[in-house]
């Protein structure tokens, strides 16, 4: 990695972690997943780094537990996706994908519940207990979803416009 790289990813991780802290209070309103299609449609797989470091500081902030384990595949899920559709240019099919993205997060995190709960209870209690968690936060995801299709159909296109001439 050359230094300005190493510039771009501790910029990146600061970016993720601000906008994560500032917007705390707020249930499931977040700029994560806005910033990690965005960082790789420019830095591409490289956003990978940027990712874990984050994650990495979520755990020492707020200790490791079943969400920090998902967090270790949900947000490359959302890199692969957008590594997937990079070509895209439509503000709309980025605000859909990041929508449902946020539908689909619960879900995604329920996965650890899940196996852990396989693990103490047989296959049919883990399906319980993931499916469990992942209804009791579809309020949340609703949420989620919402929120994220609006922070891309605003910021998208003037942040795009910005890191054109940054990265």
């Amino acid at each position: 990695m050359r230094i300005n790289d190493l510039t771009r990813l501790g910029l990146m991780v600061a970016m993720l972690e601000v906008s994560k802290l500032a917007l705390a209070s707020v249930p499931n309103i977040e700029l994560v997943s806005f910033w990690v299609i965005l960082f790789t449609l420019h830095m591409g797989w490289r956003t990978l780094y940027a990712v874990y470091v984050f994650v990495f500081i979520e755990g020492i902030l707020f200790g490791i537990h079943f969400w920090w384990i998902s967090y270790l595949y949900v947000w490359t899920i959302l890199v692969i996706l957008t590594q997937i559709f990079r070509s895209q240019t439509s503000l709309l099919f980025w605000s859909i994908l990041s929508a449902l993205f946020g539908l689909i997060f619960g879900a995604l995190c329920a996965i650890p519940y899940g196996i852990t709960g396989m693990l103490s209870g047989g296959l049919w209690n883990g399906i319980l207990a993931g499916f469990s968690w992942w209804i009791a936060g579809i309020p949340y995801d609703l949420l989620h979803c919402a929120g994220n299709f609006a922070i891309m159909l605003v910021l998208y296109k003037p942040v795009q416009a910005a890191a054109k001439r940054i990265f």
